[in-house]
């Protein structure tokens, strides 16, 4: 046996731990997945050349993939989600969209996004082209350092049918050869007909067969719809009388959103966080706040996230429970005084017998926001 026989041990045991960390969502980036996997495999210090490249991590994500979720299944869903990208590069055309990544590549895996490079002076003129489709999404704005430099990305997280991730360079950097952080050459892309034909040649879907798929996928997830799915089946959560005398979680939900109107009646992001704080109870009794996060992930924005998150603290607040520390950190938070008042509106959604309006209505109304207030 040769004297790196243990060190390739090592190295592969580093990368199937890492690859499982990343393919679990546990772990986003290579290099966490690299460090955490080695702690986890190895107790003492690990020297860099027995690190796994980001190339051999991804091998074992892809097998992860095919092991999981079956051959055959694992093929279907990647080529569902290519054609949901020729989907979106044709919506996308007047910003020279650029599909790269896992669904160009076909290194795909459970949670894996569609991610397209878009290029436009303005990142409005993207942002009108969504709110035209009626999507839902959130922007962001990374600050990254490499080579001493520090660099802003403009990414667009959109809700579909599989996760979309748009990256927004100006129209200068069309040309440009962007590379792999994980094998540092530059990275694949391809336009439409590009795509198009790597579909016909991987799947056998020539392209009038491309197109009757996607005009059965012209639709777009309507988060309404999802919403009221989440909020119907609380008219079967019975509480405790001692603290819920009104009865069910949804009477109780609606009771909190009228509550909500009243104090707010033009911040949607305040109204949805009243209307949807208590959905998880329908999914996890136990873990209702966590279940109801999970649940509403990619529909709702930061603050209205933060603000479901933290609603039973905002209890132990008003009872004077909360410990002194924890106190004192969400006090330092931009949205503590939204808090207390999400509060005073659930504990104040405890009355029997009082008028609420209907779940439609109240999804009716907060899609009217906009209109009503501008």
């Amino acid at each position: 046996m040769s004297s790196s026989s243990p060190s390739r041990k090592l190295r592969r045991q580093i990368a199937w731990e890492a690859a499982r960390l990343m393919y679990s969502r546990e772990v986003a980036e290579y290099y966490v997945a690299k460090q955490k996997a080695a702690k986890r495999v190895h107790k003492g210090w690990v020297k860099p050349s027995d690190l796994p490249s980001n190339a051999e991590i991804r091998e074992q994500v892809q097998l992860l993939a095919r092991l999981n979720e079956g051959a055959d299944q694992h093929s279907q869903r990647l080529r569902d989600m290519r054609l949901r990208a020729v989907w979106w590069l044709k919506k996308l055309m007047p910003f020279h969209p650029k599909l790269i990544g896992s669904v160009l590549t076909g290194s795909i895996r459970e949670g894996s996004d569609i991610d397209v490079h878009v290029f436009a002076a303005n990142v409005h003129s993207i942002t009108l082209l969504l709110d035209e489709l009626g999507v839902f999404y959130e922007m962001q704005r990374k600050r990254v350092v490499k080579n001493n430099e520090q660099r802003v990305y403009t990414h667009l997280h959109v809700k579909d049918v599989f996760p979309i991730e748009l990256t927004v360079y100006h129209p200068s950097q069309l040309g440009f050869r962007f590379r792999s952080s994980i094998t540092n050459k530059a990275i694949e892309r391809a336009g439409l007909s590009e795509l198009e034909k790597l579909i016909a040649m991987e799947h056998g879907v020539d392209p009038d067969q491309q197109t009757d798929r996607l005009i059965q996928m012209d639709t777009l997830p309507d988060r309404s719809e999802v919403f009221l799915a989440l909020l119907v089946p609380l008219e079967n959560v019975r509480q405790s009388p001692r603290y819920h005398p009104e009865g069910d979680a949804l009477f109780h939900s609606m009771q909190v959103f009228e509550l909500a109107k009243d104090v707010m009646p033009y911040d949607e992001e305040f109204l949805l966080a009243a209307l949807l704080h208590d959905i998880g109870k329908a999914i996890d009794p136990d873990e209702h706040v966590a279940a109801g996060l999970e649940a509403l992930e990619g529909f709702i924005s930061e603050r209205t996230r933060w603000l479901i998150e933290h609603h039973m603290e905002a209890h132990k607040l008003a009872d004077h429970t909360l410990g002194a520390r924890r106190r004192k950190r969400l006090a330092a938070h931009p949205w503590f005084d939204d808090l207390r008042l999400l509060g005073q509106c659930d504990r104040g959604g405890r009355v029997s017998g009082a008028l609420v309006g209907s779940p439609e209505e109240a999804l009716d109304y907060i899609e009217q926001i906009e209109e009503m207030f501008g």
